[in-house]
């Protein structure tokens, strides 16, 4: 291969690797061009699939800083699932089409920044999808929003029957509210000022 065509080669590896959420190293010995055709399409949106050379991949890591996720694991027929989307979607892929064609094997990479190995792809796999989990948080947040306007419906209903027994209550202890005397004649303050006179002489006669 040509310097012009390796740089390229090399750059491209680097766009991969600086523009995927992740990437997982795969051997692929053994697999036929339609069963590599296969994975693709399995893979779908998730992942792209490419056959790569250890030596053009592995100054591609470098440069792209990921050297150290992939170690010593560039070794024999390689091949690299870039993940572009949902990252337990591409390992469940990767996990399903390796149990039906054991000639694909796993041997780690790293995801969303994380080094992971074979094991740790594979029980990423078992874990939900991001579309399962936002049907799951979807569900969940209409439950609770009927529960609210459950709530919401009760509160009038809820606040009468409190007032009938706050009410009854009182009654049972007699705290009943007292009206004032409907004959207790009103006192103008005028009236108390002039009686308030009319009491000073006779007293100071009868001290005289």
């Amino acid at each position: 291969m040509a310097k012009a065509d390796k740089d390229a080669a090399i750059a491209e590896l680097k766009n991969e690797f600086e523009s995927s959420n992740g990437a997982v190293l795969t051997e692929y010995r053994g697999l036929t061009v339609a069963q590599v055709q296969e994975l693709r399409g399995n893979l779908g949106e998730t992942a792209r699939f490419r056959v790569v050379k250890n030596t053009l991949t592995k100054r591609a890591a470098n440069e792209a800083g990921v050297d150290e996720q992939f170690g010593e694991l560039l070794e024999g027929p390689s091949a690299i699932a870039f993940v572009r989307g949902d990252v337990v979607e591409a390992a469940k892929g990767l996990r399903d089409f390796a149990k039906a064609n054991p000639m694909l094997v796993i041997k780690g990479g790293f995801i969303d920044g994380q080094s992971m190995d074979a094991k740790q792809i594979t029980q990423l796999a078992d874990l939900e999808s991001r579309e399962v989990l936002l049907a799951k948080l979807a569900d969940a947040m209409k439950g609770s929003m009927a529960n609210a306007a459950a709530l919401f419906n009760a509160l009038p209903t809820q606040a009468a029957q409190l007032a009938e027994a706050l009410r009854a209550k009182r009654e049972e202890s007699g705290e009943t509210a007292e009206a004032p005397a409907a004959d207790a004649p009103a006192v103008d303050a005028s009236d108390a000022d002039d009686a308030s006179a009319a009491e000073a002489p006779a007293a100071e006669a009868s001290a005289e």
